[in-house]
């Protein structure tokens, strides 16, 4: 809300960015297979030059993410053909900047939506790719505070493009750095009524939160804070 920012980006969100370029290059031109890893490679330096300005970099970690890049490059297009089936690629990147009408506000809802595949019995598959080390638990593929991303994004695409949400469907695809088998794992995220009013719900409490001007210090998140025991700590 200040627009304070301290946090630039790290090996792993270099990595993160590299891997979901390749993504959106494939699955738009399928031939690009044979030159992924320069694909992946030249974005990876690209995001690590940036990033050395400010960051100082784990070298031993940029060489094994190098190699690790490298083998995911053949895992995503086969784990898309054997979960879709055939499909038919509506977009990626998929812009929504739509306007909240389940209660009154002037703001939008934003986001971009990694893939947005559509299968032969019609329905619409939105997408978000994930990169990871060996994968998720169960704890959080069921955990609502990650999956309502996808609820959100099935609700605001389909007002976008008046699409009945019963024939849009959600799914997480992890890319996995370390694991020794599934490196590519796609799983779906049900999203139905009451879970969408849920997060329909918390998305109108933190709208009402932002205009009163009230903030939460979550100390449970403290660990991770960019801002922790600096002078915006308080």
């Amino acid at each position: 809300m200040d627009k304070i920012k301290k946090f630039q980006g790290n090996e792993y969100t270099a990595f993160g960015t590299a891997l979901h370029f390749l993504c959106e290059q494939l699955v738009v031109d399928n031939s690009k297979i044979n030159e992924g890893k320069l694909i992946f490679q030249s974005k990876f330096l690209e995001e690590l030059t940036e990033i050395a300005k400010t960051h100082t970099l784990d070298k031993k970690l940029v060489n094994d993410m190098r190699k690790q890049g490298d083998d995911l490059v053949e895992y995503v297009l086969p784990a898309l053909k054997e979960y879709f089936g055939n499909y038919k690629v509506i977009s990626v990147e998929e812009p929504l900047f739509e306007k909240i009408t389940h209660f009154k506000t002037d703001y939008k809802f934003k986001g971009f939506i990694d893939l947005v595949l559509q299968t032969g019995d019609g329905k619409y598959h939105v997408i978000d790719w994930k990169t990871c080390s060996w994968g998720w638990n169960a704890k959080k593929r069921s955990d609502k505070i990650i999956t309502y991303q996808l609820t959100l994004y099935k609700k605001f695409f389909s007002l976008k493009y008046n699409i009945d949400v019963n024939n849009v469907e959600t799914h997480f695809a992890l890319l996995k750095r370390t694991a020794k088998k599934q490196k590519a794992e796609i799983f779906r995220v049900t999203s139905g009524n009451r879970k969408t009013d849920s997060a329909l719900d918390l998305l109108k409490k933190a709208i009402l939160n932002i205009q009163s001007g009230l903030t939460f210090k979550n100390r449970m998140s403290c660990k991770y804070c960019e801002f922790y025991q600096t002078e915006h700590c308080r």
